[in-house]
């Protein structure tokens, strides 16, 4: 049998699934060849599978480098309910426990060991030479760069492991990452760039909603309409200060929603409560500072509010990847306003990277203010262009004024060209608009066929359409080197004639084409829109029956809800309804492990739920 079949075996045996998705299947080509590998793929785009499935058909233990404590608890958690021999070694075991888990390790019986960086450093000489190691995975690995969002100094010394086990393959997983961030792993790793694999950074399940300078006031009020469409859903509010996230709960609780605040002051037997009341399902709502939410697999997450502007699209990424793990419909919203820029904007003065960090502030303004379709925006920015608006975000649930700006477009690029793609967006309008200032003929730039072609655009509608073109995926902007702007492929189709692309029309008055726009789901719209995955009648019946089932077997196990058996699994026993113990082990989702503990039960609660 060869590698491929076993691993899919391996998949259905102890996942519940026949095949593959794409990505995993190029991944898992380059890992099972023992190539060391860089493998970019969304949140709920099944990253942990791609070192799971080796881990489970290779001889020996796979080591997870893993950055929380309680993400490493809540793998553990789910390998073991799928019948799978794993461990983890942190700070929060006793000593006994440590030692347990280090004798597992040396005799040979486990087949996941998941560690923190910290430890690791320790643990390269004294543990990991007593029993063969089948693979490393560092998950989470865009804290190894200084480029990334959440750098992590400890990351720098995995490249230890290459010179102590160096026969062992190394597969690094993210699911954000721009392309400085990719370079800076692939040169601490030593992981050869042709062995990086890209999978799309779309997550169409999720709607993509932003709403400008709210007040205080009004802001709640629209968060507390919001939730209340979403009965009994989980879902994360972030928050700028711990002070934010007490005032959000505290509204939220007045309108007797069920919330907490979780931020950093609490002391960590709060914090940990609070966690545990939210992956249990007993608690619907945290208002979290950014500290909440990396360190958790909770799957049937709804929604991701953003009660303040992000800092990063990086981050922003991130924090809404929280929701709709599971693949099924999931909502996110973001209050955007002037005065958490200036904040934020303090913040970046004083780091260590000023300018980087202003730049990629300025890209999350440009987010939330660009009347482009915000998944093209987003997946712009990660270097992926989408070449269709999403139907999926509120740009596109209320588009602006739109025209042909293919010969705007060909003029900007057309400029950009002939300057050999070295100067910013300033200095190209500058251009178009035959600009008279000392620079442009120092530079002989008055002598291009492009100079003057569009003198009678004013500046600011430029710079506007060349933002919109940045977001569109035909420019890129080169922002650690001065910010050059540079043509992408799909751009050099647009500027020799070969695709046509439409623009938002940028009126007379500069406005915030978002601030004034109606509610991403007022009137008729949101009555009609389901919010239980799709569910209506005697399956949204069903479904609620099954949840409460899976909530008790839960309890009883001391387990979250979620790794009994994902929402998505509970939609598919809704629907298909299976009669017997053959037909539920054709659920997907649904291994051997699990057939045998929790079929009967199901099935039984699936027919009281019928009758």
């Amino acid at each position: 049998m060869d590698l491929f079949a076993e691993a899919r075996k391996a998949l259905k045996e102890t996942f519940g699934f026949d095949d593959f998705r794409p990505a995993q299947k190029r991944v898992l080509g380059q890992v099972l060849a023992h190539k060391d590998t860089l493998a970019l793929m969304p949140t709920g785009g099944g990253k942990s599978l791609c070192y799971q499935i080796p881990a489970l058909i290779f001889p020996g233990t796979a080591v997870v480098i893993s950055p929380l404590v309680a993400l490493m608890k809540d793998q553990v958690d789910s390998l073991r309910e799928n019948g799978v021999a794993a461990a983890a070694l942190n700070s929060q075991l006793s000593p006994d426990e440590s030692r347990e888990v280090r004798s597992q390790f040396a005799r040979g019986e486990l087949k996941l060991l998941y560690i923190s960086p910290e430890r690791l450093v320790f643990e390269i000489e004294n543990l990991l030479p007593r029993s063969p190691v089948s693979l490393f995975a560092i998950d989470e690995a865009h804290c190894i760069s200084q480029w990334g969002h959440d750098f992590r100094p400890e990351y720098t010394q995995l490249h230890a492991l290459r010179t102590k086990f160096p026969q062992i393959p190394v597969i690094a997983l993210t699911a954000t990452a721009d392309s400085m961030t990719r370079e800076d792993i692939l040169r601490q790793l030593d992981i050869p760039a042709g062995n990086t694999i890209i999978d799309s950074f779309d997550r169409p399940n999720l709607s993509l909603a932003v709403k400008c300078d709210y007040r205080k006031k009004d802001k709640l009020q629209e968060i507390v309409r919001f939730i209340e469409r979403r009965k009994n859903q989980s879902g994360l509010i972030y928050c700028l200060s711990r002070k934010s996230t007490e005032d959000v709960a505290d509204e939220l609780r007045r309108n007797g929603i069920d919330a907490e605040a979780y931020h950093a002051g609490l002391d960590a037997d709060e914090r940990s409560r609070i966690q545990e009341d939210f992956l249990r399902d007993r608690t619907q709502v945290i208002c979290a500072t950014i500290a909440f939410g990396m360190g958790i697999n909770k799957s049937n997450i709804r929604f991701v509010i953003h009660y303040n502007t992000p800092k990063s699209m990086e981050g922003y990424y991130q924090e809404i990847g929280r929701a709709g793990r599971d693949g099924l419909p999931a909502d996110t919203l973001l209050f955007y306003s002037d005065s958490d820029i200036v904040q934020l904007a303090k913040f970046a003065e004083e780091s260590a990277q000023k300018d980087l960090q202003l730049e990629k502030l300025a890209r999350m303004q440009h987010y939330a203010t660009s009347p482009v379709c915000r998944r093209r925006i987003l997946l712009s920015y990660f270097g992926e262009t989408l070449e269709k608006d999403c139907g999926n975000c509120d740009i596109c649930r209320h588009p602006p004024k739109r025209f042909d700006g293919t010969i705007l477009a060909q003029k900007a690029l057309s400029a950009i060209a002939r300057v050999h793609e070295c100067e910013n967006a300033t200095m190209i309008t500058d251009i178009l608009r035959g600009s008279q200032r000392a620079e442009i003929f120092d530079k002989g730039y008055d002598k291009l066929k492009t100079f003057g072609v569009g003198e009678k655009t004013p500046a600011f509608k430029w710079h506007g359409y060349l933002q919109q073109l940045i977001h569109l995926g035909c420019i890129a902007m080169a922002y650690t080197e001065g910010k050059p702007l540079r043509i992408t492929p799909y751009g050099r189709e647009v500027l020799f004639g070969q695709k046509n692309i439409e623009l938002a029309l940028i009126e007379d008055k500069l406005l915030k084409t978002t601030a004034a726009m109606p509610s991403a789901e007022g009137g008729a719209a949101a009555e009609k829109r389901k919010f239980k995955n799709g569910l209506e009648g005697g399956d949204l019946r069903i479904f609620e029956a099954l949840r409460a089932y899976r909530r008790e077997l839960a309890d009883t196990a001391d387990i979250p809800p979620y790794i009994v058996f994902s929402d998505k699994v509970l939609v598919e026993i809704a629907t298909r309804r299976p009669a017997d113990i053959d037909e539920f082990a054709e659920v997907p989702g649904v291994g051997e492990f699990k057939l045998k503990k929790y079929a009967r039960g199901f099935l039984k609660a699936l027919r009281s739920a019928q009758e």
